[in-house]
């Protein structure tokens, strides 16, 4: 199949049955695709979706999103996930404000905190209507399938491969839905376990489909096991205040509010010593487990429960006493949201679910 047989059959396809209706479809500009792209990385369309309507009734504007403090930002993307994408997205803002426009070339939009190759094609494709390949998760997909192109996409090698074969399809003519139309057909039916083949605009030409391996494709990456961390929360809390501590801007959960946190409870309670806190009774939480990407998280809460007349530990930049009714307001990672509402449940006996409602 011919670079323009493959586009027709393509868009074609889109025309009929591709998503036409996804909020970021609407009144489209190049700041509403732009925040769409990046939360819609690593994240299925259905869990984006009210998140972004969220994020553009909050920050409608590169401007509002610019003079946003980022804990605004943070307690927006809440329950997201990857929050480097937030402060990444917060940072960009603050470049596009201070250059006076959104940037349109591809060199200018992979200069912003944030934006791959992939990324900016999709800007530049959909918002302005430019000729630039993409290569998400999705078009991965379809191209290694459609190619029978072995080897784990992260490679350098297939990598290669891969933008070579995105940029010989890339129309100048109708590039907006042609993009769209690419990732729809990954998201819908070139799907990852369970591809529809039968309904496939591109089945009669896709090798994989041909050689009826196209689960094989595209190579998974080798496994191994994800190592464990251990770890023990604080959870101090006095006349509904709870002390939360602000994580470095880099890393994990990187600039969210969160429970100060220890090897165990021993040097957690050295530290309450310290500090000058009282510590009337303790209470050790069953252990847990979080999973990241890269590790399993093993951890337990401590509650210290002190005199109302305590003396509270002294504030300061990092360190900070905050009302249980104020929590929606702060960039608090998912797990520490619930972690803080299933403890401060069972502190108090009754439900603080709307108290700390979830918000994704």
């Amino acid at each position: 199949m011919t670079p323009e047989r493959f586009q027709h059959a393509l868009v074609s396809w889109f025309d009929r049955c591709g998503r036409h209706n996804l909020p970021w479809q609407q009144n489209i500009n190049p700041y509403r695709v732009w925040i769409s792209e990046i939360m819609l990385q690593q994240t299925q369309v259905t869990t984006v979706i009210p998140y972004y309507q969220r994020f553009m009734a909050r920050f409608p504007t590169v401007d509002d999103l610019s003079a946003a403090p980022v804990d605004d930002v943070l307690a927006c993307w809440t329950g997201l996930g990857y929050y480097a994408r937030a402060r990444n997205l917060h940072q960009a803002a603050q470049r596009i404000q201070e250059q006076g426009c959104f940037p349109d070339s591809l060199d200018s939009l992979m200069a912003l905190p944030g934006i791959g190759r992939s990324t900016a094609g999709a800007i530049l494709s959909i918002a302005f209507r430019k000729p630039h390949p993409i290569l998400d998760g999705n078009v991965k997909r379809v191209l290694t399938r459609y190619f029978a192109i072995s080897g784990w996409p992260g490679e350098s090698r297939v990598q290669n491969q891969l933008w070579e074969h995105s940029t010989q399809l890339t129309p100048f003519d109708r590039i907006a839905d042609y993009t769209q139309a690419i990732m729809d057909l990954g998201a819908a039916i070139c799907t990852r376990s369970k591809p529809a083949c039968g309904e496939c605009p591109l089945s009669a030409s896709c090798r994989a489909y041909l050689m009826q391996t196209p689960t094989a494709f595209p190579t998974a990456k080798a496994t191994k096991a994800l190592p464990v961390k251990s770890l023990t929360f604080l959870l101090v809390y006095v006349e509904q205040q709870v002390l939360l501590e602000k994580r470095p801007p880099n890393g994990i959960w990187g600039g969210l509010w969160s429970l100060p946190e220890f090897a165990d409870e021993t040097e957690a309670l050295s530290w309450c010593a310290l500090h000058d806190l009282t510590v009337a009774e303790t209470q050790l939480s069953p252990p847990q487990r979080h999973t990241f990407s890269h590790f399993h998280l093993d951890y337990r809460v401590l509650i210290v429960k002190t005199p109302r007349s305590t003396h509270y530990i002294q504030e300061t930049e990092r360190l900070s006493w905050h009302n249980i009714n104020q929590m929606n307001q702060l960039g608090l990672p998912a797990p520490i949201k619930q972690m803080l509402n299933t403890q401060l449940m069972l502190i108090n006996g009754h439900d603080t679910t709307n108290t700390l409602r979830k918000t994704g």
